[in-house]
């Protein structure tokens, strides 16, 4: 369209009515009019097709057919440029139908003058406009949207999703009509989390980085974190924007980076000690040696071989400690993954005998693991006795259960024990952290390094009162 050229096109079927209407534009200033007539329902379809308009008119009555037919027909064949709809005798419900369609404006054609169309055209060709800014705008948003490497929902307070880019599909793991029938509450995989995110939600209009265990379609639990605020729409009808980031990954990095740094600190701090400890310890051994000689009371002797062994004792701990920091090399080889869980939970069979303990397995497919036998034996024992620990007597059930993927296998150790805390869960895997009374706290930290050692990863799941879940996944390449 030039500045003030107009094409338009006019579809009624009373030729003296196109002319009527022609003149009437024509009497318009300052603009000009190509026009374009269409006497029927199928030549209208036809200029459609063929060409493009700026503006159209559309008589309700043509034959058979009327002007909502040709505008529904319009529509779907994707016409953007507004419409206008023309009447002989005026009728309300005509009136409304045709809005609610799509139509710019709708005009009685006995009331009709240059003055009215003016205005008219004017009007839609405005609106139109408005509308066009606002398709690009929104076609904009739904592009940044859909690269947003975070899920971007919109719902409804107490309904559905109504809003979804594809991330959120990846993320969630549902097809685009089944993410649409969701609910809040189903992407909460503890509930007392979706509580709170609607309370703080509700009273204040904004939940800023919640970390949340969000649940997939396929159960799987994946740990995010959550911004979502309360917002309106031109009607003032409130609805929710929720930003969901899987932080899953970036956790587990900064926890593994975390453990090594204080690993190998409470390393250096063990050799230390160590030195520190051991100087005097063998000055102790030599004066024993001395004194020993010289020794004829018999009560003597017995004070000296207790102290003898109590150095001796030490010095065993030192070692046992320093061995515990220390690389040792791995023997790898092909290892059925049942035969492991079933060696390594034999080991446990007295403790879940004496607690009554039941134990269920649930294996998938069995694969062969290029694996340190012993060492992760022990790892997996470690997660075992645990479990075991935390459940009640004659209460406990204990699940063993593992699945392989096309990248990996999963063993996971859950039990119906107390739960761990969440102030104590990010601290498990440390050195001498322990909540045990009669605990050293090495046995997680050195199941977190064999582990390590083996390119597999450990993920911990727990809710307080309901018991605890350890993941384990060994990459398979």
């Amino acid at each position: 369209m030039q500045n003030d050229t107009i094409r338009l096109l006019i579809v009624d079927d009373d030729e003296d009515d196109f002319f009527l209407t022609s003149d009437y534009l024509k009497d318009i200033r300052n603009k000009k009019f190509i026009i374009t007539w269409a006497g029927s329902f199928s030549a209208g379809i036809e200029q459609l097709t063929h060409a493009k308009f700026d503006l159209c008119f559309f008589d309700f009555l043509l034959g058979a057919k009327t002007g909502i037919d040709l505008l529904k027909a319009a529509i779907q064949s994707g016409v953007s440029c507004p419409i206008v709809l023309l009447t002989g005798k005026g009728d309300k419900r005509v009136d409304v139908e045709a809005m609610r369609l799509g139509a710019m404006d709708y005009l009685v054609k006995s009331e009709l003058d240059s003055e009215k169309l003016e205005r008219c055209i004017r009007y839609a060709l405005e609106r139109s406009a408005v509308l066009q800014r606002l398709r690009e705008s929104e076609t904009r948003l739904r592009g940044i949207f859909g690269q947003l490497k975070d899920a971007v929902l919109l719902k409804w307070p107490k309904g559905l999703v109504f809003y979804h880019n594809d991330t959120a599909l990846d993320l969630l793991g549902y097809t685009e009509a089944e993410i649409l029938q969701l609910h809040s509450q189903d992407l909460f995989a503890i509930p007392a989390q979706h509580s709170m995110y609607v309370h703080v939600l509700e009273e204040k209009g904004l939940v800023e980085n919640l970390e949340m265990w969000l649940v997939r379609k396929s159960g799987e639990r994946v740990l995010c974190s959550l911004h979502a605020s309360k917002q309106n729409d031109s009607e003032g009808k409130a609805y929710y924007l929720l930003v969901i980031q899987d932080i899953t990954e970036r956790k587990k990095v900064e926890r593994d980076r975390l453990l090594a740094e204080k690993s190998a600190s409470t390393a250096r701090l063990v050799r230390t000690l160590a030195h520190e400890v051991r100087n005097p310890l063998t000055n102790i051994h030599l004066s024993l040696d001395q004194l020993e000689t010289d020794l004829q009371d018999d009560d003597q002797r017995l004070f000296v071989d207790i102290i003898r062994r109590n150095g001796k004792r030490i010095n065993t701990l030192i070692t046992e400690l320093l061995n515990s920091f220390k690389p040792h090399e791995a023997v790898f080889k092909r290892i059925s993954i049942h035969e492991l869980l079933d060696q390594t939970v034999n080991e446990a069979e007295d403790r879940l005998s004496l607690k009554k303990i039941i134990l269920n397995k649930v294996y998938g497919k069995d694969c062969l693991l290029l694996l340190d036998e012993p060492k992760i034996k022990i790892a997996l024992l470690n997660l075992i006795i645990n479990a075991i620990e935390a459940m009640e007597e004659n209460k406990g059930v204990l699940t063993l259960s593992m699945e392989m993927s096309k990248t990996s296998c999963c063993v996971k150790v859950q039990d119906n024990g107390s739960g761990i805390s969440p102030e104590n869960i990010n601290r498990l895997f440390e050195p001498y952290f322990t909540s045990k009374s009669n605990g050293l706290g090495l046995g997680l930290a050195a199941t977190l390094t064999i582990l390590q050692s083996h390119r597999a990863s450990v993920e911990v799941e727990s809710e307080e009162g309901k018991g605890t879940t350890f993941t384990v996944t060994f990459p398979l390449n």
